[in-house]
């Protein structure tokens, strides 16, 4: 009976133990700070691109420990199954949730190579932010970019036990 059962009983997700890091990335996306002095706009728009500016910042994070790097791929995966879900609550059918993925995907990829490049010296920040942010009419890049180049440094200061657990500090 033991082989039927280690052949039948699934195995669990390993993205769970990723579950933590995930929340927190939302739960600092969503930060007011963000909308009302960084004047990122509060719209759907406007909380996507926070949403993958944290992201991406965590992922670029993860990357740098030899240790940590390869749980990006599941972290990345919870982001597919949240926008999925995302997607279809908002009424997307099922013939075009693929597509709108791909496209969710390929802006963040984008924009992983832009903050990339922006928090290594090779561009200016404001720049990657003009182009990745929804910002308020009239807002300057400056504020937010600042506050994203605090937050980058403040997950460079973060073990990555405490990284892949979401205990990030404010």
């Amino acid at each position: 009976m033991p082989i039927f059962r280690r052949l039948f009983t699934p195995k669990p997700d390993p993205r769970e133990a990723l579950r933590p890091l995930w929340h927190r990335v939302v739960e600092i996306s969503r930060e007011p700070d963000w909308y009302v002095e960084c004047g990122v706009a509060d719209t759907v728009p406007g909380r996507f691109d926070m949403i993958t500016a944290v992201l991406a910042l965590v992922l670029l994070r993860l990357e740098r420990d030899a240790d940590a790097a390869g749980e990006s791929a599941l972290l990345t995966e919870l982001f597919v199954e949240d926008m999925d879900g995302q997607l279809r609550e908002s009424g997307v059918g099922d013939i075009v949730v693929g597509k709108h993925i791909g496209k969710l995907m390929a802006s963040l990829g984008g924009r992983l190579g832009a903050y990339r490049a922006a928090l290594a010296g090779d561009a200016p920040l404001d720049e990657a932010v003009l182009r990745n942010v929804t910002l308020l009419d009239g807002r300057e890049p400056t504020p937010l970019a600042e506050r994203l180049r605090a937050l980058s440094a403040r997950l460079g200061d973060t073990s990555a036990a405490d990284l892949l657990a979401g205990r990030i500090e404010r």
